[in-house]
């Protein structure tokens, strides 16, 4: 912290003796606000200054103090409460000086405030309120940016995104959009006649999703648990149990690398439907996005950074071998399962592929690095191979292949779905695949959950799911380049 600030603080620090000496509290709790700045705007904003002269409605309203201007007997203030910024007229003729005068002397940019007052319109035109009664209610301590660096220094920004949220109200719009699409999408899933459950956030076996899990202890139980990476083989339980259509919004937990489209701790949808098959998602999907883009913006074309998504044209769906083909000309169909052909390919593409790799795997690694680089408009990807799909079910018509999709758009996965597995000795073998992977160093694969597959053997219903993550989503609707400005506290490294 530099001088300058430390002497600032100093300087509030006194002011807020002060107002104890004369027996009030700086840190008050006794003013109740009637209204908020968009309400006074939305009723009065077109009125003009004759038409305010006769109003005698009075309103209270509490916020932040964000702008002061001194004009000897007047004082004009900016407040903005959590709707928007309202500008205060303090009068010494109606307030009377002393509280003129501790408006000017002890109030200060950032303190939190409540007045009571009437409408006006000021010579310029702009619509204010005329406030007959002031109450300091929060001394702010420290002094709030003069130019806030939410440009130049964006970690600062994540990590005290309280004084994000106070210097820089689009960030806090993106919020208030986000709570929007959740509130939206279940109201969706309600309506299609889907219960919202809720599943354990801690798993006796990390399972249900290919990644690395946080892991912890409980004492009493004495046994290790593990921050579940995703809900899904406790959501298909809940098929076997009778429910034929669930969903839960909640946090996922995976302990891989950081970046612009991944964070630790992340909020996933998931939904199970029994007596439906993938692609009957994809219509699921297509029509809870364009649902949401319509209601968030009115439209149904969306610029995401330097590229406008078109969600009201129909979109596009292709086998991944289909989108390799289209992307790399140097490969044709008959090599595409060709393991020795793809390892060389990889190799000459940039891709270390392992020795235990098979064609599978290595196709997938190829389409990554090359094909879905270049998906912009809403793509849905379908027919991934079985060997990195441990939990979908087969394609009836080609076992290399599942009944498995991701929806892409801008180069990024949006949701994964699936026709589920259900064959309980099926599972067993993809669970045992997995055993093996993991005894060979792959900290992702998935752990033998014999507990899924007593579930199974009990009768799961055919059906199929999908996994929508709910950050991606919002980053794509709100047009934000970056998962942490749609995380109010995303994961940093500790300061220095």
């Amino acid at each position: 912290m530099d001088m300058e600030t430390n002497k600032l603080i100093e300087q509030r620090r006194d002011k807020v003796s002060k107002i104890r000496e004369k027996g009030r509290n700086p840190y008050a709790n006794n003013f109740t606000p009637t209204a908020q700045a968009c309400e006074i705007h939305e009723k009065y904003g077109d009125k003009s200054a004759e038409e305010l002269e006769s109003c005698e409605e009075t309103f209270r309203l509490a916020g932040r103090i964000m702008a002061v201007r001194d004009f000897g007997n007047m004082v004009f203030a900016d407040l903005r409460d959590s709707s928007m910024r309202i500008q205060l007229v303090v009068s010494k003729k109606i307030v009377g000086p002393e509280v003129l005068k501790e408006i000017k002397k002890i109030w200060d940019i950032g303190d939190i405030a409540g007045v009571v007052g009437r409408p006006v319109k000021t010579r310029t035109g702009e619509l204010s309120i005329k406030i007959s009664e002031a109450y300091l209610l929060t001394k702010s301590l420290r002094p709030l940016p003069e130019k806030w660096h939410g440009l130049t220094d964006v970690e600062t920004r994540y990590r005290q995104r309280y004084v994000d949220l106070i210097m820089n109200p689009d960030v806090k719009n993106v919020f208030i959009a986000r709570s929007a699409i959740i509130r939206r999408t279940r109201q969706f899933f309600m309506e299609r006649d889907f219960t919202e459950v809720e599943t354990p956030m801690m798993h006796p076996i990390a399972g249900g999703a290919l990644a690395r899990p946080f892991e912890t202890y409980h004492n009493s139980l004495e046994m290790q648990l593990f921050l579940r990476i995703a809900p899904e083989l406790y959501l298909k339980r809940l098929l076997v149990g009778g429910f034929d259509r669930v969903f839960e919004i909640n946090r996922n937990f995976r302990n891989e690398g950081m970046s612009v489209r991944h964070n630790p701790e992340f909020t996933m949808l998931e939904f199970y439907q029994a007596y439906a098959v993938y692609t009957d998602l994809m219509d699921t999907v297509e029509e809870l996005i364009r649902d949401l883009a319509k209601t968030l913006h009115g439209k149904l074309q969306i610029p995401y950074q330097d590229t406008e998504i078109d969600y009201e044209k129909p979109f596009v769906r292709m086998t991944m071998e289909e989108a390799v083909l289209k992307f790399n000309a140097g490969l044709k169909p008959e090599q595409l399962r060709d393991a020795d052909t793809l390892r060389e390919y990889a190799k000459k593409i940039g891709v270390e592929a392992a020795p235990g790799w098979g064609w599978g795997k290595l196709l997938t690694q190829v389409y990554e690095e090359t094909a879905e680089k270049k998906l912009m408009q809403p793509t849905f990807i379908y027919h991934y191979p079985t060997e990195v799909s441990p939990l979908a079910r087969k394609n009836e018509e080609d076992e290399g292949v599942t009944d498995r999709w991701e929806l892409i758009v801008h180069a990024r996965e949006i949701a994964n779905a699936f026709s589920e597995l259900n064959d309980p000795d099926d599972q067993k073998e993809r669970f045992e695949r997995q055993m093996e992977a993991k005894a060979a160093g792959d900290h992702e694969a998935q752990s033998f959950d014999s507990d899924y597959i007593r579930a199974l053997e009990y009768g799961m219903p055919p059906a199929a799911g999908c996994g929508i993550g709910i950050d991606r989503l919002v980053m794509l609707l709100m047009n934000q380049a970056s998962i942490r400005d749609v995380i109010l506290f995303p994961h940093l490294r500790p300061e220095a």
